[in-house]
C-alpha cells in the first residue's frame, strides 16, 4: 500500500533522533453514527524514531482541535526529552465521550526535544473501544496501526519493517 521506502526500526537511533517531517498527519474522531471530526491535520509536524518502536508524531497546537482538550494531573517522565503532561479529549457533539491520557505534550522538554515544545502527540488509537466512538490516526493517507501496548505510542505504518517494543515479552529490550 505505502510509496514511501521501508523504514527498518531497529536501525532507529538510541537516545531517540527527532526531526522535522511534511508527511501529512491526521487525527479523526469518528463517531458512532459514522459521523467524522478532524481533530488534528498538518504537514508541520515532528517525527520521532527511537530504536524498536514505530514513530511518534508530534503535531503543533495550531493544527490541533485544543478547545476538545483539557489538561489532566497526569506526568510521565522520559529519560531524553523530560516530564510529558497529559490531555483528556471531549467527543464533539450530544456523546459527549471523553478519552483520558490518550494525548501528551512537552511544557519544558530537554534541549534536544526543545521543538516539540506545547507540541502534542496523540496515541494511535483511543486505548479501548468506546460506544460512542473513537479515533484514527492517519500518515499521508494511510491509516495506522497503534504501537502493540499500552505504554507506547507509535504509529504503525505499512512500510515499518522490524521487531516492535511493547508487546507481550519485550519489556526488558
Amino acid at each position: 500500500m505505502s510509496s514511501r521506502p521501508t523504514e527498518d526500526i531497529s536501525k532507529y537511533p538510541r537516545p531517540p533522533a527527532l526531526e522535522k517531517t511534511s508527511r501529512h498527519l491526521r487525527v479523526v474522531w469518528e463517531d458512532k453514527d459514522g459521523s467524522q471530526t478532524v481533530l488534528a491535520d498538518t504537514k508541520e509536524g515532528f517525527k520521532v524514531m527511537e530504536t524498536f518502536h514505530p514513530p511518534t508524531y508530534y503535531l503543533p497546537p495550531g493544527a490541533v482541535r485544543t478547545d476538545l482538550l483539557v489538561k489532566n494531573d497526569r506526568s510521565t517522565f522520559c529519560e531524553w526529552k523530560g516530564h510529558a503532561a497529559y490531555w483528556d479529549f471531549r467527543a464533539p457533539g450530544s456523546s459527549g465521550a471523553i478519552v483520558r491520557s490518550r494525548i501528551w505534550s512537552y511544557l519544558n522538554p530537554t534541549v534536544q526535544f526543545s521543538p516539540v515544545k506545547d507540541y502534542l502527540c496523540f496515541y494511535a488509537s483511543t486505548g479501548q473501544p468506546l460506544e460512542d466512538g473513537q479515533w484514527f490516526c492517519e500518515v499521508d493517507g494511510e491509516r495506522v496501526k497503534p504501537q502493540e501496548g499500552d505504554y507506547y505510542g507509535g504509529w504503525q505504518t505499512s512500510n515499518i519493517v522490524g521487531p516492535i517494543k511493547g508487546g507481550p515479552g519485550t519489556r526488558g529490550w
